[in-house]
């Protein structure tokens, strides 16, 4: 890996309050991190929070997100409805994962991703 940790954020929406308020912040501020690539819905906020944030790639697909080779680690900060299917897609390219909490919408997701990141040897943390 490189010095510092290349980290693609899905759900980087500059203007979601608790994001702004926690993640953004120390991911910006922190020498390890390099807030290499966004990711939202659609390629006009996808291309706004690359600018906000200051992001060298812009994604409105994690699915081409989490296999750019220019992405070491990834941040899943969405709905929890939503946390499986990217966090596995990350795990199953090989990327680090960092998701809010919880990790899935239920325990059966949870061990499954727990499971399938103990497989790849990647590293993993749920957090809130």
């Amino acid at each position: 890996m490189p010095n510092k940790i290349r980290l693609g954020f899905i759900g980087a929406n500059p203007k979601s309050t608790w994001a702004a308020q926690s993640h953004f912040p120390a991911l910006l501020a922190h020498p390890d991190i390099e807030f290499t690539a966004v990711c939202t819905s659609n390629p006009q906020s996808a291309a706004a929070a690359r600018e906000a944030f200051g992001a060298k790639l812009a994604f409105h697909d994690y699915r081409s997100m989490v296999v750019s080779p220019d992405i070491d680690a990834v941040a899943v900060v969405i709905k929890v409805p939503s946390h499986y299917e990217p966090t596995k897609a990350a795990i199953e390219a090989g990327k680090h994962v960092y998701t809010e909490w919880p990790l899935g919408r239920n325990t059966a997701e949870a061990v499954e991703l727990a499971t399938l990141a103990k497989a790849k040897g990647v590293q993993t943390a749920c957090g809130l």
